[in-house]
């Protein structure tokens, strides 16, 4: 759980840092735009983002009873994240499972990718997807609800 949170805490104490410094040089108002910039980052490279994750076996359970699809991210990762904000309110229609803190979620994801912790990986009607386009989720999602 701790490393899911370790990159926006470096952000913000980086900003934090910078906006200090640009606030003690005699120009606070030139540290909030960057301090706005690096919150922000911060805030799209957390949990926070993303729906509440699930259990992987949990997920397999509900998906092969309503048939949504099943999407394996872990935090930072920009590929789950331009799937997740290309997704929009989409997004919570899936059963999202963070890989770091499921253990069960990562063992399904290195099963399918041949040892590689590979996110984001889609899986759908238990057949597995890495990486999919954004659109292609959208259709399935669509198609299950």
């Amino acid at each position: 759980m701790m490393r899911a949170w370790l990159l926006p805490v470096l952000l913000v104490l980086f900003g934090s840092g910078a906006a200090a410094v640009q606030a003690v040089a005699g120009s606070p108002g030139r540290a909030v735009l960057p301090l706005l910039v690096i919150v922000l980052l911060a805030v799209l490279n957390s949990p926070l983002v993303f729906p509440r994750p699930i259990g992987a076996e949990e997920a397999q359970r509900r998906s092969a009873a309503d048939g949504r699809p099943v999407v394996y991210w872990r935090p930072g990762c920009r590929y789950c994240l331009r799937l997740r904000v290309r997704l929009g309110r989409r997004a919570r229609r899936a059963y999202w499972v963070d890989i770091w803190r499921d253990p069960a979620g990562a063992a399904v994801v290195r099963d399918i990718n041949k040892g590689d912790e590979t996110v984001p990986t889609v899986v759908v009607a238990g057949r597995p997807h890495v990486n999919p386009d954004p659109a292609w989720v959208r259709e399935q999602l669509a198609r299950s609800a």
